[in-house]
């Protein structure tokens, strides 16, 4: 006599023929942020506001914004610029590779130089550095290459024809952001597992093959967006350099104005182009992290199509 009582692990019954299935509304109840449209509202009536006093101010000319967005000396200014940034963080960057190893060395010299270097150009102002670069010639006339202790000079050169204005920017600004830069490289170094490096090890990698095909590749997952962070921010410190006349954007934009007398429409012309070179940058990083991102997805992807067939054949045995 079989049972009319289904078991807990029998699937349910199926219902009879004919029979009619209940029609469950797919409705989901929405609640209301009124305070979030509020917000909105305020924010937005603040927003126009602020524009309609800039465009209605009869102190700024706007047609000089228009005239002087595209001068020649401002497009020079603006090449200069990104010339600079890109420049300073190549520079930055190796010094902040460099200095990043210091820091994870087991040698104990090397680990309190990479310490002392961050230390430092952390603490000291970007704009003190530039203007200690680009002053260096008050204390040191001339630079030359030579044998310490002998007097023999090799190779001298006036200071100022060696430094330049623009040649003193990029040394402050690679010094400046190197030690950022190794800070940011010594976290993505240790975000990588251990088993990472005895795995190089057991497979008879030097030091300089496991760090350069399995290591930094790696790391870099984790070091790209503070490193795009910290070239953003390098960007926008590139304006620093005009104290010395470094021959970026706010620079030419300042020497316009020192003859036309429209210090502020100058200043609106350069912080226009600054929003859109961050812009750029901004979704330059983006696109990298995702890119990023998609090929860590996809050999994650292939490490675990490889790994089951071998879980297959375990589970027949």
């Amino acid at each position: 006599m079989q049972s009319s009582v289904n078991r807990p692990d029998s699937p349910p019954a199926a219902p009879p023929a004919g029979a009619s299935r209940v029609q469950v509304p797919d409705t989901v109840a929405v609640k209301k942020h009124y305070g979030r449209w509020l917000a909105v509202a305020v924010l937005v009536a603040i927003a126009l506001g602020v524009v309609k006093s800039l465009a209605q101010n009869p102190q700024l000319e706007w047609d000089v914004v228009g005239q002087y967005l595209f001068d020649g000396l401002v497009l020079e200014g603006l090449g200069e610029t990104v010339v600079l940034a890109v420049l300073s963080m190549i520079g930055a960057t190796v010094i902040g590779l460099l200095f990043g190893f210091f820091r994870l060395s087991t040698n104990p010299v090397l680990r309190t130089l990479g310490s002392l270097y961050v230390w430092v150009f952390r603490s000291v102002p970007a704009l003190i550095q530039i203007l200690f670069w680009g002053n260096l010639a008050l204390f040191a006339p001339r630079l030359g290459l030579g044998i310490p202790g002998t007097g023999w000079t090799l190779v001298s050169a006036p200071t100022n024809d060696v430094l330049s204005p623009f040649a003193a920017s990029i040394v402050a600004l690679s010094i400046a952001n190197g030690a950022y830069l190794a800070e940011i490289i010594r976290s993505g170094l240790l975000s990588v597992d251990e088993g990472q490096h005895l795995a190089s090890s057991a497979l008879g990698l030097t030091w300089w093959q496991a760090q350069r095909k399995v290591i930094l590749p790696q790391a870099l997952r984790v070091m790209i967006p503070p490193a795009g962070n910290q070239f953003i921010t390098l960007l926008k410190e590139t304006s620093l350099v005009s104290v010395i006349a470094g021959g970026d954007i706010l620079s030419k934009a300042e020497n316009i104005s020192g003859y036309n007398l429209r210090t502020i429409e100058l200043l609106i012309v350069a912080a226009v182009w600054y929003l859109l070179v961050t812009s750029a940058a901004t979704l330059g990083q983006t696109i990298i992290e995702r890119r990023t991102a998609r090929a860590q997805r996809q050999q994650k992807r292939k490490a675990r199509a490889a790994e089951t067939p071998v879980s297959a054949q375990e589970a027949t045995r």
